[in-house]
């Protein structure tokens, strides 16, 4: 797989993906504004599934468990701008002006479509990534800038979310774990988005289920795999990474081993056991 990315400064960069796909577990560090100019990326999260195609601009929050498939569409690449509102730059933004809005924040991914204020300040940045001379900071600086202002303009909801600097509340573990299980992030970012150190995070696990993180996260990973085999006839190579596995020798492993007959023999009629 080719992957090139250019960047003005860390925070913006020009992604690219040539080949037939490419798919990741992230759960973001920072908020992250998106700008399609080709290809096609689906966003598996825990409350809804998402697929974006050319032109569509969304903004994916901090802290939200997400796999992110990407797929070339049409004979062009995936090929997207990406601004990166980090921290820094949004507490710097935020001592400036003032808070719109004191509704407690809902991390959703917020969707823009091809609205024409966010296109044109994304789209400004293109022609940028083919200057060999250093970008300036103070401009890009500027331009993050002046796609925040924009958020705020036509979001009445995002101050909520840019503005909100809180680390993750302790949430209540059982809960947090069945809407998030199926996104393959290692324990210790489980325990960080359930509030808890790691120790405390798998102590509390066995006393709600009397069962080993990694073992339940499997066992539930694979009965997903199972109901959308067999009640939505999806394909394996899909299953296979929206449920959490890293490749499909691995998913068919593990899957046999649960089930005692591989995944294929579900795209027809259900093997017995």
């Amino acid at each position: 797989m080719e992957h090139i990315s250019k960047h003005l400064i860390p925070e913006i960069k020009l992604s690219c993906y040539e080949d037939k796909f490419s798919k990741t577990e992230i759960v973001f560090d920072q908020h992250m504004l998106i700008w399609f100019i080709s290809g096609e990326t689906k966003i598996v999260q825990a409350e809804a599934t998402h697929t974006f195609r050319t032109g569509d601009i969304f903004l994916i929050p901090r802290n939200k468990p997400a796999t992110v498939i990407n797929y070339p569409k049409d004979g062009l690449p995936h090929k997207t701008v990406v601004m990166l509102l980090t921290e820094k730059i949004l507490r710097n933004f935020y001592s400036k002006v003032e808070v719109k809005t004191n509704i407690t924040p809902v991390p959703k991914i917020h969707i823009f479509k091809n609205h024409p204020l966010l296109e044109s300040c994304l789209a400004s940045l293109v022609p940028y990534f083919d200057v060999k001379e250093p970008f300036p900071e103070n401009l890009a600086l500027l331009k993050i800038t002046e796609a925040i202002s924009i958020l705020r303009t036509i979001d009445t909801e995002i101050d909520s979310v840019l503005a909100n600097f809180d680390d993750p509340q302790k949430a209540n573990l059982i809960s947090f774990m069945e809407k998030n299980y199926m996104f393959n992030m290692p324990l210790e970012k489980f325990s960080y988005l359930t509030g808890r150190s790691l120790t405390t995070f798998k102590r509390d696990f066995m006393n709600a289920y009397n069962i080993t993180p990694q073992r339940w996260l499997t066992q539930k990973r694979l009965e997903l795999a199972h109901y959308q085999l067999a009640e939505r006839k999806s394909k394996p190579i899909e299953v296979c990474y929206e449920v959490g596995f890293e490749n499909l020798s691995h998913f068919s492993f593990a899957f046999k081993k649960q089930f005692g007959y591989a995944p294929t023999a579900l795209t027809g009629q259900i093997a017995r056991h």
